[in-house]
This record gives structure tokens, C-alpha cells and sequence, in this order.
């Protein structure tokens, strides 16, 4: 069977979006800072979920419109540089999907696939890290050095929740669905 393109959104997507965006934003207000405005959030491992089972757009707009709602609850504003970062990791991770043997939903993962998660994980927390770098220095006019340093903290927070919580979560969905036989949509 042939992959669906990663571009079309079905209502299937779009309602993961909503519900993904609404979890983002909700379990980032359970944090624990670890530098200058800069947190470990629970919240990362549903850009690996969410990334992992709908594909990159999906994982895009969830870390997206997440950030920016809690961003905007918690803060009153929102801080675009680093709403980038979260949006390229979930975007990063959905390339998963890509893959023609891999499928959360239909039980198919490997060992190669853990790796490439993670792989993808630091991908997108390297994309995310120019993206706010460039943003928090040339927009916002904030110091470098401390830019940098939010950067390593808010990247070793990242992708410790992406390995201790959010590819196990993928793995046990995939295992659970893999068991499955019976009552699956079609």
C-alpha cells in the first residue's frame, strides 16, 4: 500500500492538530527551568507523538500553535524565535512518516526507525537552534552568549524528554497497535 502524501490534511489532521496544539500548550505550563528563560517542558515528547503517528506538518503545527498559545497565556506575548524551535523539532521527527515501512498507527517500527526518531529529533533541534539564535540576536537584539546558552540548555532538556518519554510512548503505541487486528478503520 502506498503512502499518503505528507501534505494533504485530512479531518483527521486537522483534529489532531487542534487536540495536539491544545495538549502542547497545556503541559508546558508544568516546567522546570534549567537556565535564564529557558525550561525543560514534559510537553516535547507530544512533538514526538504527534510527529511520529501524522507526519511532519502535523508535527509542525502542533509545536507551532502550541508554543505560541502558551506563550501568550503565560506570558501575554509570544516569543517567535523560540516557537520555531519547538515547531522544527515536531516537523523534524515527522519525517518519520516517510519512511515506507514505518507506521505507528499500523504497528511497523524498528530499531533503525528508534534511531532515525532521535536522529530527526536532533535535526530539528538544530534547525530550531539557528532559527532562534537568528531570531533572539537579530530581531529581539539579545546578548549571544546568552542566546547560546539557552540554546545547549533548552536542547539537552529537549531531547531528554524526546528519549525518556516521547520515542517510549511512540514505541508502546506501536506495539499496542501492532496487536490490534480486529476493528481497525479502513
Amino acid at each position: 500500500m502506498e503512502k499518503q502524501s505528507i501534505f494533504k490534511l485530512t479531518t483527521k489532521h486537522v483534529v489532531a492538530i487542534g487536540i495536539g496544539a491544545a495538549l502542547y500548550a497545556a503541559a508546558s505550563m508544568i516546567s522546570i527551568n534549567v537556565g535564564p528563560s529557558t525550561s525543560l517542558r514534559l510537553a516535547v515528547a507530544l512533538l514526538c507523538i504527534f510527529g511520529a503517528i501524522f507526519g511532519p506538518v502535523v508535527g509542525f503545527l502542533v509545536g507551532f500553535i502550541g508554543h505560541a498559545l502558551n506563550d501568550a497565556i503565560s506570558f501575554g506575548m509570544v516569543w517567535w524565535s523560540w516557537v520555531f524551535m519547538s515547531a522544527s523539532i515536531g516537523m523534524c521527527i515527522g519525517l518519520i512518516t516517510m519512511k515506507a515501512d514505518f507506521d505507528v498507527l499500523k504497528g511497523q517500527i524498528t530499531k533503525v526507525h528508534i534511531g532515525l526518531l532521535y536522529g530527526y529529533a536532533i535535526l530539528g533541534a538544530v534547525v530550531g537552534s539557528i532559527l532562534s539564535y537568528a531570531g533572539d540576536v537579530i530581531v529581539y537584539g539579545e546578548p549571544a552568549g546568552k542566546v547560546w546558552f539557552q540554546i545547549i540548555m533548552a536542547n539537552v532538556a529537549n531531547l531528554i524528554v524526546v528519549a525518556a518519554i516521547g520515542i517510549p510512548v511512540v514505541i508502546a503505541i506501536t506495539k499496542l497497535k501492532g496487536r490490534t487486528t480486529e476493528l481497525e478503520e479502513e
